[in-house]
């Protein structure tokens, strides 16, 4: 497909009001998005949905979002079928994937990636791992990139140890692979369910600790880094050694924990890249996914839940 040939609509779920899973609507005549300078329109070949997406469907940032009607999504994999002027190194044809908001709370796009098409920052994108089929791709950007901008700002290095709260979910699966593999800890911990323990030992923990029946905050080991991606901040600050760093990425935030948002940037998977193609790295799908395009709200409702095992991710896009 050539730019000469995309359409002037497409499928996308929209939303004209913030609610609960029901707002969403399938349309079938969205206008395609336009393309800036900056941007690569992009053919949607899969998505992933973030808690952020509900959170934002529910209104819970909207001091700060952009202007109703929303097509919802982040995570996108696809195929570039059309360039703006400035772009410098993407082309079409090209395989790419990424986390379309750079500023996730901060007006993140009106035309997101639950749709055929979606315009995105050159800087935002990589060109997806060969390994990776689209839907794997799909699942990683905003995870991965903020499993990663966390461990960095906690200063976490190689011979620390680490423990992970959440070890099964969409972030804390990939804080363990990379605290593991890249950044080389000497000793990896991490919480989940009693059924996803084997998840976590499989994914590189040395440590996989049931919450059904043991407090992690009673252990007597303490660790460098506490990654917090459940929401316990009072308890993980229980579980650090003295000088080390809490990192929440849910909840209130307890003292010394530190809280941010991940800043999304095409770098970043360049620079994993190697870990995903060597297979030291990889993506965490859902067993109950991929969803298809008309099931983006029994995928919403799924992930609601909380009981999602890595990510769920919506594959094929028409």
């Amino acid at each position: 497909m050539s730019s000469s040939s995309v359409p002037s609509e497409m499928k996308a779920w929209v939303y004209g009001d913030y609610g609960e899973v029901d707002v969403l609507k399938l349309d079938s005549n969205a206008s395609v998005p336009p393309v800036k300078d900056d941007q690569v329109l992009i053919k949607v070949v899969a998505a992933a949905l973030n808690p952020v997406d509900f959170k934002r469907r529910q209104g819970i940032f909207k001091a700060t979002d952009s202007p109703l009607p929303t097509i919802p999504g982040y995570d996108v994999a696809g195929v570039v079928v059309k360039v703006g002027n400035e772009v410098k190194k993407l082309k079409e044809g090209d395989e790419v994937y990424g986390d379309i908001n750079e500023k996730g709370l901060e007006g993140p796009k009106q035309f997101g990636s639950l749709a055929e098409y979606t315009a995105v920052e050159e800087k935002l994108l990589a060109l997806k791992p060969k390994n990776l089929d689209f839907a794997q791709a799909a699942s990683l950007p905003l995870a991965i990139q903020t499993a990663y901008e966390g461990l960095e700002k906690s200063g976490f290095s190689s011979g620390k140890s680490i423990l992970v709260l959440g070890g099964a979910g969409g972030v804390g699966s990939l804080v363990i692979q990379l605290a593991k593999h890249v950044f080389g800890a000497s000793r990896v911990a991490a919480t989940s369910s009693t059924a996803k323990l084997d998840l976590l030992k499989s994914l590189g923990a040395d440590l996989a600790i049931d919450y059904t029946k043991e407090n992690f905050e009673d252990l007597q080991e303490k660790f460098d880094v506490v990654y917090d991606a459940v929401g316990q901040s009072e308890k993980a600050v229980k579980a650090v050694k003295e000088g080390g760093s809490v990192v929440v990425i849910i909840g209130t935030v307890t003292p010394p924990g530190f809280g941010f948002v991940v800043t999304a940037s095409g770098a970043v998977l360049e620079k994993l890249k190697p870990f995903l193609e060597s297979g030291k790295v990889k993506p965490v799908i859902d067993p109950k996914g991929p969803f298809p395009f008309v099931k983006v709200v029994e995928a919403f409702s799924y992930l609601e839940t909380n009981r999602a095992i890595g990510k769920v991710v919506i594959h094929p896009i028409p």
